[in-house]
C-alpha cells in the first residue's frame, strides 16, 4: 500500500535525523549569581561551598554557592555557539497530538487553535497530568457545545532519550443527548525534548461504540534555530474500507515564553484530490516555569 511506504519511509527519516542531533550525553549548568551574572558551563566539581564548571569563553572557574541565585541543568543539545537555545514552551506536544515527555509538578500550559480550540493542562505530579477544554460554539446561535477533559501519564525509560506515554481524552457535547467522545491511545517517543520523534496507537469511541481500526499516529520535532522547530504531525485513519493519511508539516517559533504554531494538513488517500488545510495555534505555559 502507498500510504505505508510512505509512512515507513517518513519514520526511517525521522529516526536518523534524530540520531544526529542527539550525538552528546554532556549535560551542562547554567547558573545565576546574585549579582545579576550568567554564566554556562560543564560542571567539574562541586562541594558545600563551593561549584567548579568549565566555560567556552572564561575557561575553569569557581563560583561560591551563596553567590548563586539561580541554578538549572540543561542539556548538551540547548548550547549552541555558547549561547543557550530558548526552552521550548510546548515541549509536550506536537500541534495537537501529545508525545512520552509529561509536565512537570506545578507546570501548565493553555493552547488555542483556530481561535475555537482552548484547552488547559496542568502537571500533578511529574508524572501524571490532567486537562480540560472547550470548543465555544455557543457564541455562533447557541449551537451545541463540545467539552473534554485530558489525563495522561508519562514514564521516562532512559531520561532524556526514551519516554513512553498512556492517557486518554473524554468528553461529550453539552445540550445533546448520548454524545460521548473520545480516544484512548499509548505511545512512545524516542530523543530529546529538542529532537524527536513519537510512535502512537489510539482508538477513537463514539456514541457508546468504538473504533474498529486502530489509529496509528506518528509525528517528529526538530529544532532548527535558537527560537524555532520543524514539526510533523501524521495520521493513519482506517474505517468503512477506506485508509486515510493525514500529513502535517511546520513550525513552532518561540515569542518570549510563549509558542506559536503554523503549517498545513495535506489529507492523502489512495485516490483523491490535493488538498492543504491551514493550521495555527498558541501556546502559553504557566505555572511553574523558568
Amino acid at each position: 500500500m502507498k500510504i505505508k511506504t510512505v509512512l515507513f519511509g517518513m519514520f526511517c527519516i525521522a529516526v536518523l535525523f534524530v540520531n544526529a542531533q542527539n550525538t552528546g550525553d554532556t549535560i551542562l549548568v547554567q547558573i545565576e549569581t546574585n549579582d545579576g551574572n550568567e554564566f554556562i558551563g560543564e560542571l567539574i566539581t562541586e562541594d558545600d561551598i563551593k561549584i567548579v564548571i568549565k566555560t567556552e569563553k572564561l575557561g575553569e572557574i569557581t563560583i561560591p554557592k551563596t553567590d548563586i541565585k539561580r541554578r538549572d541543568t540543561v542539556q548538551f543539545q540547548q548550547i549552541k555557539d555558547g549561547k543557550l537555545w530558548f526552552e521550548n514552551p510546548q515541549s509536550t506536544r506536537y500541534f495537537w497530538s501529545p508525545n512520552g515527555y509529561g509536565l512537570k509538578k506545578n507546570e501548565g500550559y493553555y493552547q488555542n487553535i483556530w481561535v475555537l480550540w482552548n484547552q488547559f493542562s496542568y502537571g500533578v505530579t511529574n508524572n501524571f497530568s490532567i486537562g480540560a477544554g472547550i470548543i465555544p460554539l455557543f457564541l455562533f446561535g447557541g449551537t451545541p457545545t463540545p467539552v473534554f477533559a485530558t489525563m495522561k501519564f508519562s514514564i521516562p525509560v532512559k531520561e532524556n532519550k526514551v519516554n513512553v506515554a498512556a492517557g486518554a481524552i473524554a468528553g461529550t457535547i453539552l445540550g445533546e443527548s448520548e454524545t460521548g467522545f473520545g480516544i484512548v491511545y499509548g505511545l512512545s517517543t524516542f530523543g530529546s525534548p529538542d529532537a524527536n520523534v513519537t510512535f502512537g496507537l489510539g482508538y477513537g469511541f463514539a456514541g457508546g461504540e468504538w473504533a474498529k481500526a486502530p489509529m496509528v499516529n506518528f509525528n517528529g520535532m526538530f529544532r532548527v534555530s535558537s527560537r524555532g522547530y520543524f514539526i510533523t504531525e501524521n495520521y493513519l485513519l482506517s474505517g468503512g474500507g477506506e485508509t486515510i493519511l493525514l500529513i502535517s508539516l511546520g513550525g513552532r517559533s518561540i515569542i518570549k515564553k510563549a509558542a506559536l504554531d503554523y503549517g498545513l494538513v495535506f489529507p492523502v488517500a489512495e485516490i483523491g484530490e490535493f488538498v492543504a488545510i491551514p493550521w495555527l495555534g498558541f501556546t502559553i505555559p504557566f505555572g511553574n516555569i523558568n
